[in-house]
């Protein structure tokens, strides 16, 4: 048994009957190139690929990172200026810069450089002013602290407690 196929299998033309292409298909192939030159360029220009999310605002807990590492910063200006302060100062100094990293961490973000933490202002001239330049730091930093704390979902609560404590404790120190 022999099959034989029907002549013209696909597209004909009206006129002649013989396969090829009608005038329907090549417009549509040209539309096609047009809209793929124009729809490249604009996938190009971020057009269909916007990410419409929002940067996030900062972590409420930052300041608190910078005011830490600038209490620090001022302790060891203060403890540098006057030597016979230091064995007072330092070990303070030190508690700021562990609050910055446990903020930090925290938060995740990166602590910045030593270098780049420098104080305010000068030390006082003699240390019983530095002292008290140092406890009008800290006092200011308690109530910020303070605002911190109870601003604070629970889990953070707790830190920055300790650190109201520890500022209010430094207070004391510099009497």
């Amino acid at each position: 048994m022999v099959l034989t196929w029907p002549v013209g299998i696909g597209r004909t033309t009206q006129r002649d009957q013989t396969s090829g292409h009608s005038r329907r298909k090549l417009l549509g192939a040209g539309v096609l190139l047009v809209l793929g030159g124009t729809v490249t360029p604009l996938t190009g220009c971020d057009l269909f690929d916007r990410d419409d999310e929002p940067t996030p605002p900062p972590d409420p807990l930052r300041p608190m990172v910078d005011e830490s590492l600038a209490l620090a910063a001022a302790y060891r200006a203060s403890a540098t200026a006057h030597p016979e302060l230091a064995d007072r100062l330092n070990p303070i100094a030190e508690t700021h810069t562990a609050h910055a990293t446990e903020l930090a961490r925290v938060i995740g973000v990166t602590l910045p450089s030593a270098a780049s933490a420098a104080p305010s202002t000068a030390p006082a001239a003699d240390p019983n002013g530095a002292r008290a330049a140092l406890r009008a730091l800290e006092k200011t930093a308690q109530q910020s602290a303070t605002a911190a704390c109870a601003a604070a979902p629970a889990e953070r609560a707790a830190l920055l407690g300790s650190i109201v404590a520890a500022r209010a404790t430094h207070q004391e120190a510099l009497k």
